[in-house]
C-alpha cells in the first residue's frame, strides 16, 4: 500500500498537480469519509477499498490500479478530470483524437 501511495504522490509532485493527502490511518474522519464515498461499484466483495483512493474534490476517480492503467495510457489529467497542460504527451494525444 504504501509503495502505491508513494508512487502517486511522486507522479503528482513530479507534474506539479496539486493536491491534498488524506491520512486514514490516523483520522477516523478520514476513512469513514472514504468508505462511504467509494462507489458501491468500485468496492471489493469483501472489507473495505484499500488506499489509495484518488478523488477531485469529493467525486472518485478511482484506486491505483486505474491511475496506473491512465498513466500508462498517458490519460493521467482525464483520469483526474484536469485539463491536460499544453505540449505535454496527453494534450497532444487528445489533439490528434480531435483531428
Amino acid at each position: 500500500i504504501k509503495k502505491k501511495q508513494q508512487d502517486v504522490l511522486g507522479f503528482l509532485e513530479a507534474n506539479k498537480i496539486g493536491f491534498e493527502e488524506k491520512d486514514i490511518a490516523a483520522n477516523e474522519e478520514n476513512r469513514k469519509w472514504m468508505r462511504e464515498n467509494v462507489p458501491e461499484n468500485s468496492r471489493p466483495a469483501t472489507g473495505y477499498p484499500l488506499p489509495p483512493q484518488i478523488f477531485n474534490e469529493s467525486q472518485y476517480r478511482g484506486d491505483y490500479d486505474a491511475f496506473f492503467e491512465a498513466r500508462e495510457n498517458n490519460a493521467v489529467y482525464a483520469f483526474l478530470g484536469l485539463t491536460a497542460p499544453p505540449g505535454s504527451k496527453e494534450a497532444e494525444a487528445q489533439a490528434k483524437q480531435q483531428a
